[in-house]
């Protein structure tokens, strides 16, 4: 039931903006265990999950090191993620969603997503180009990626080529975190500097606190951990759609979402 009220307020258009991630049931397996990961959409790591279905998606891959290989699933299966790892050590699974649409009926409601992102003066964009104050169309696409650790190896994350992706320059299951978990923001080839990271820590009671940082002028941000809890990452590009996709589509404005899971270990 608690499910269904929560799609029915994704349905229904919810102020907030929704976040879209993988949560492996375990981010950390023995060397005989299997990737395992449901894809969600929601909020602060509570939300609707979703079924195996290949016409959702663009890419469904899991890497170790610079060996990639397509998520092979049953159609309508859940987990949608149940797979055997590549390696023992760092194994990274990335989502890249087909694109969807929303209608906004007023201005207001998507300057509260503009301000919550920290988007910036959009509205003057907006007027520059005579778009209207109500019923206009933003595009969206997602691009989520997950961290698990198999067995008692190390290994890295890296560039995948989703167009907007979070790459961790640490470790969260070997490295040293007392200074904290470093990730790296990237869109297209560049870093995104100065951009808004949404933090999102989930305690072992399930209890989810949330926290902004900024990146840096190489796209990193640095975020305090904590042994035991599990961390979700979000950062969202804004953008005008190309001519193919506003025509396709009908927005006027399109939004790529970077997402990034993993846990500390206790």
């Amino acid at each position: 039931m608690r499910a269904l009220i929560f799609l029915f307020s994704l349905l229904a258009g919810s102020v907030s903006a929704h976040e879209f991630w993988l949560e492996p049931l375990a981010y950390q397996v023995p060397s005989d265990g299997r990737l395992e990961a449901e894809i969600v959409n929601g909020q602060a790591f509570e939300g609707v999950e979703l079924s195996y279905l290949p016409q959702r998606f663009v890419r469904f891959e899991q890497f170790a090191g610079p060996r990639g290989l397509p998520v092979q699933g049953r159609l309508g299966s859940r987990p949608a993620l149940n797979a055997a790892p590549l390696t023992e050590g760092l194994n990274v699974v990335i989502y890249q969603s087909t694109t969807a649409t929303v209608t906004y009926d007023d201005w207001a409601k998507f300057q509260r997503f503009v301000d919550h992102k920290d988007f910036g003066d959009v509205r003057s964009l907006h007027e520059a180009r005579a778009l209207p104050d109500a019923n206009f169309r933003e595009v969206y696409g997602r691009y989520a990626k997950t961290l698990i650790n198999v067995g008692v190896g190390d290994g890295a994350d890296m560039r995948t080529g989703l167009e907007t992706e979070f790459v961790a320059l640490t470790n969260p299951y070997t490295d040293d975190l007392s200074a904290g978990m470093r990730v790296q923001v990237f869109y297209g080839d560049d870093v995104r500097a100065d951009t808004q990271v949404e933090v999102f820590d989930k305690a072992p009671d399930d209890t989810v606190t949330v926290t902004y940082l900024r990146t840096d002028a190489n796209g990193i941000a640095v975020v305090p951990v904590t042994a035991g809890h599990s961390y979700m990452l979000d950062a969202v590009v804004l953008r005008e759609p190309g001519a193919d996709l506003a025509a396709s589509s009908n927005a006027v404005w399109e939004t790529l979402w970077a997402n990034l899971t993993f846990a500390v270990p206790e």
